[in-house]
């Protein structure tokens, strides 16, 4: 399944966090008591303090994943999707494929720990806040190098937060980055600071762990707006597909593959890749990839339909894996259209789906319906504190409907409004739309006619389009839909601004609704301020109910992921917070 939208490995997923449990890991530069320490959750007082080291890090994984040693090196591993990457350049990805192949090329400042999501060393080996909690300190490492020998610089630091925040920029996170930071300076070859807008919960999230790091001495003569177009970022070139990860570009044919080679020369030597080679290949669609998963032509198939999952927990070879996740389904009105600006109508679609039906028949319990906008690993999942639950109630769906002042006035089963007030009713003020998903996926497959079916009984007329993905991203972008089936993952710290602020919009943003409420960007301006686990938990309940009262868009079910691995495939884990923050551990067996 092709899942728009979530942070690639590493600066992220994707994966900001909240509460004590989850805050940023840190500990005291020196004996001073905890409670005159500054950290990220005291809200700037007290001494200065530093994040957790590289090898706690690692200590911390080799614990919780208990990783063998290999038994073998070298070797081909291969992932597999039903959709191709769109984009070789860590600061042009803005869907799951293209962050996971660039995420393993490319680094941010820092990482996030695939254990809970805390924040974890990237490209810089620690970070300092000082006592007003704006001012942020990174020390890079200084054996970071580019794939082509080059040295990694805070120069190149500097230049990525240049694209990420220019005018004519064509970067998908300029509004958090933005709402995040007021300054930057390199202060030396190794040493960047950044100031923080102000004492933000997320601010080590929302900055140094979204930007990609790219190199300046490849990028810095291409005019922004002509990045995606250039051969570094298309793979005509492979010497300008340069990064620092520990894997570097081969070759991507479109439509077909994506070749990386382990970097036996990676400036981490804790992580240099066990593997010699990466595939990402592109299947025409996802029981093909389940075959040739039990065929052992790929290793990796994230996405198993659940249908699939009883027949693979017994095929030879194969390896299942279920995950809570960060991750919903979804539909997005366009709001842009008049039929849909209405509040009434948008509550009146979600009345009329059975949404546990959908998590029970379709996901086959992999899936529960979502009550509210938080996901099940969301610190501020609170599903018994949502003030409008969207049970099946297709009568209430149809009175909702009537109050507003839609009735079905010619008898065609569709209902009408005379929104232009000048007794004639045109097409454009019938409840009829274009539904636009992305080809190939079977679960969208069985869910559409479904939902085609639950709003015509209400009298909504739904036109379903399925087309490739590359088609409906760009319709998204420019506003050109009515609405759309998507997936989306949200960050750790459960913050959801990037989908619902009014400065979120599309392209710049996740807002494909166009969805704006003041209130909403009031509040969210104030849990990002506010340090205390508990009010600030309570204030993203009351974010996520303002989201859900206003029903601006249809957020269907919270679901689980389901990986098939090759059992050939060792050390990889795959969880929650991060897919592939494993694998230059992983080792396949010759």
């Amino acid at each position: 399944m092709r899942r728009r939208w979530t942070w690639p490995i590493g600066w992220l997923m994707v994966l900001l966090l909240a509460g004590a449990s989850l805050a940023p890991i840190a500990r005291a530069q020196d004996e001073t008591p905890e409670a005159e320490q500054a950290s990220p959750t005291t809200g700037g007082t007290g001494e200065t303090i530093t994040s957790i080291s590289r090898d706690e890090y690692y200590r911390q994984l080799r614990e919780a994943f208990e990783f063998e040693e290999p038994v073998n090196t070298g070797g081909q591993l291969i992932l597999a999707d039903i959709s191709d990457i769109d984009s070789l350049n860590g600061l042009l990805s803005d869907d799951i494929p293209t962050a996971y192949i660039a995420g393993l090329m490319f680094e941010s400042l820092v990482g996030v720990s695939p254990i809970d999501g805390s924040i974890v060393p990237g490209l810089a080996d620690r970070y300092e806040v000082a006592p007003d909690g704006i001012t942020w300190t990174f020390y890079l490492n200084e054996d970071a190098k580019w794939h082509d020998g080059e040295d990694f610089t805070a120069e190149d630091v500097a230049f990525s937060f240049d694209f990420a925040l220019a005018d004519n920029t064509v970067y998908a996170y300029t509004s958090t980055v933005d709402s995040a930071v007021k300054s930057y300076e390199v202060i030396d070859e190794n040493t960047i600071q950044i100031v923080a807008e102000d004492v933000l919960v997320t601010f080590l999230y929302d900055a140094p762990g979204t930007v990609a790091i790219v190199p300046e001495h490849i990028w810095g003569e291409v005019p922004f707006d002509q990045w995606p177009n250039d051969p570094g970022n298309t793979g005509e070139d492979p010497s300008r597909v340069i990064g620092t990860g520990p894997f570097t570009f081969r070759e991507w044919v479109e439509g077909d593959h994506v070749t990386l080679n382990g970097w036996d020369e990676y400036w981490d030597q804790e992580a240099i890749p066990n593997i010699d080679e990466l595939i990402f290949r592109v299947l025409p669609d996802e029981n093909t990839a389940v075959q040739a998963l039990v065929a052992g032509e790929i290793d990796v198939l994230e996405g198993i339909p659940p249908a699939q999952v009883e027949d693979l927990e017994g095929a030879e070879g194969v390896d299942v894996r279920v995950y809570d996740t960060l991750r919903f389904n979804w539909y997005s009105p366009n709001l842009e259209r008049a039929i849909f600006q209405d509040k009434s109508v948008r509550q009146a679609m979600l009345y009329a789906l059975d949404r546990k039906l959908i998590a029970e028949e379709i996901y086959l319990g992999f899936a529960e319906q979502a009550n509210g906008t938080q996901p099940v690993l969301s610190p501020a999942y609170a599903p018994d504190e949502i003030n409008t639950v969207y049970d099946f109630d297709p009568d209430r769906a149809r009175q909702l409907l009537e109050d507003a002042g839609w009735t079905d006035s010619d008898g065609d089963g569709t209902v009408d409004k005379d929104l232009n007030g000048d007794g004639n009713i045109t097409v454009d003020e019938q409840l009829r739309f274009n539904f636009i998903y992305t080809e190939g996926v079977a679960i969208y497959e069985q869910m559409v006619p479904y939902m085609q079916q639950a709003w015509e009984e209400v009298g909504i007329d739904m036109l379903p389009q399925a087309v490739p993905f590359p088609t409906l991203q760009a319709r998204l972008d420019s506003g050109d839909f009515d609405v759309a089936l998507l997936g989306f993952s949200w960050s750790a710290d459960a913050t959801q601004g990037i989908m619902f602020r009014c400065d979120s919009f599309a392209p710049n943003g996740f807002n494909s609704m166009r969805y704006c409420n003041e209130e909403y960007d009031r509040l969210d301006d104030q849990q990002l301020r506010t340090f205390d686990p508990e009010a600030r938990r309570d204030l993203l309940i009351e974010l996520s109910n303002i989201a859900n009262d206003d029903a601006p868009n249809g957020i269907l079910v919270f679901r689980q992921e389901i990986t098939g691995t090759s059992t050939r495939v060792h050390n990889f884990f795959p969880t929650g917070f991060s897919f592939l923050a494993t694998i230059p551990f992983v080792w396949v067996e010759a």
